[in-house]
């Protein structure tokens, strides 16, 4: 496996570790910053950032640098409205071929069991999404995949958010969790698709509350 290039460290470091630290939202970063926390040069880091605020994931800002505003009410309802076209037709795909990936979504539900508190916030999202995912690319459409991975930074941020601003949201995403699993397991499609806006919802209007 080839090396990563100084862009695409800082690409993977931004995203992954910046943009989805509750304390980050609203800060201003400058390049002078970034390159002083993972030790590359500047010039990566602005092509990273470019390629970043492209994404609209960032907002550059003339003399201030990279802002990285918080997601909007606006964003977080569309967000939430695309998640669940995709996971509900996932969930009836994969219950029609009879490819649900029970024994995978179990681990991961067992895997967040054991993830509680808030110091793992972080951790419990990044397999919060990998549940998701998992139903996704149980489908076997490789463009769908690549556009549900796309929504990953900002549902792991909106996620992130969510825990710190609910106390007892992770129980509650648990027991949504287990609704979806048990309607697919069970094969029943009707049954996922409620539990799965269910979930969706009570996500929106904990994010939206906030």
């Amino acid at each position: 496996m080839p090396a990563q290039s100084g862009r695409e460290k800082a690409y993977a470091f931004l995203k992954e570790t910046v943009l989805t630290d509750p304390d980050m939202q609203g800060r201003f970063l400058t390049e002078q910053e970034i390159a002083d926390r993972i030790g590359i040069s500047r010039t990566p880091i602005r092509e990273a950032l470019l390629l970043l605020a492209a994404e609209d994931l960032v907002q550059l800002v003339p003399k201030r640098g990279a802002h990285i505003a918080p997601l909007s009410g606006r964003e977080i309802t569309e967000l939430m409205e695309l998640r669940g076209i995709v996971e509900r037709h996932a969930a009836e795909r994969t219950i029609e071929a009879g490819t649900v990936p029970v024994g995978k979504l179990t681990e991961l539900l067992e895997r967040q069991r054991e993830l509680m508190g808030p110091e793992q916030a972080k951790e419990f999202i990044a397999v919060d999404h990998l549940f998701h995912a998992t139903m996704v690319a149980a489908v076997g459409n490789e463009l769908l995949n690549r556009h549900y991975d796309g929504l990953r930074s900002r549902q792991i941020r909106a996620g992130v958010v969510a825990l710190y601003t609910q106390t007892g949201r992770q129980e509650e995403v648990l027991g949504e969790h287990r609704a979806i699993l048990d309607a697919v397991a069970s094969g029943d499609p009707e049954a996922a698709r409620t539990a799965i806006s269910a979930h969706l919802g009570s996500t929106l209007k904990v994010l939206l509350a906030g």
